[in-house]
């Protein structure tokens, strides 16, 4: 798939910029963001600065980083990711979801067919905010303060109970600071990919809006 391959490209502000020029291109109203790993360290930093679009969130396994390592499993992540420069992502699919078929797998591989197109695998775990100096800090910080203080919205969180990375103890945190966040879905067997139990979590978060 297309996306930029020199890993320079990737910094935080690129990326979160590309998101909040999406959002007003497409005049994205009555949003229900949905956000998971960098889906959450970079979206939940878009409704302080457009909060009339945004109604509800779902939020699984990420976190707001400001500027400290979210966890020690964070940090043999980032230690292994920096030795992989190549890494087989179909491999590192199915070794943290067995549940995953091998076609499965394989697709979540297919746009990163060789080192070429692995500058964002290669890039992400170092972006993570985890000093006090680094880019994106202070639009995070601004955002939990956001979250804590002027959310009106919904929220459903749903937890991987088998995530070492962002797990329960990180996103007990982060439901500390989302205002009126309620208990959470914990799926113990789920790791750090909730998204693969999409059917269940879409169900829970829809009861409980009221939907269903």
């Amino acid at each position: 798939s297309e996306k930029p391959v020199a890993d320079e490209t990737y910094t935080f502000h690129f990326h979160r910029n590309m998101m909040l020029e999406l959002v007003k291109r497409l005049d994205l109203q009555q949003v229900t963001l949905v956000c998971q790993d960098w889906g959450g360290l970079l979206g939940l930093t878009l409704p302080p600065d457009m909060p009339d679009r945004f109604e509800r969130l779902i939020v699984m396994n990420t976190t707001l980083a400001t500027g400290t390592s979210p966890s020690d499993g964070f940090n043999a992540w980032k230690t292994y990711s920096a030795s992989q420069p190549d890494m087989d992502v179909a491999a590192l699919m199915k070794r943290g979801m067995p549940v995953l078929s091998d076609a499965e797998a394989a697709a979540y591989g297919a746009p990163f067919p060789d080192a070429t197109y692995k500058a964002g695998v290669r890039r992400f775990p170092e972006l993570v905010m985890v000093e006090p100096d680094m880019e994106g800090v202070e639009t995070s910080q601004r955002a939990a303060d956001w979250w804590a203080r002027d959310w009106q919205g919904e929220t459903f969180m749903a937890v991987g109970g088998a995530d070492p990375v962002l797990g329960p103890p990180v996103m007990e945190k982060l439901r500390a600071q989302i205002r009126g966040c309620p208990e959470p879905m914990i799926i113990e067997e789920a790791g750090h990919f909730v998204q693969e139990w999409g059917a269940p979590v879409a169900r829970a978060a829809l009861e409980a809006f009221g939907e269903l």
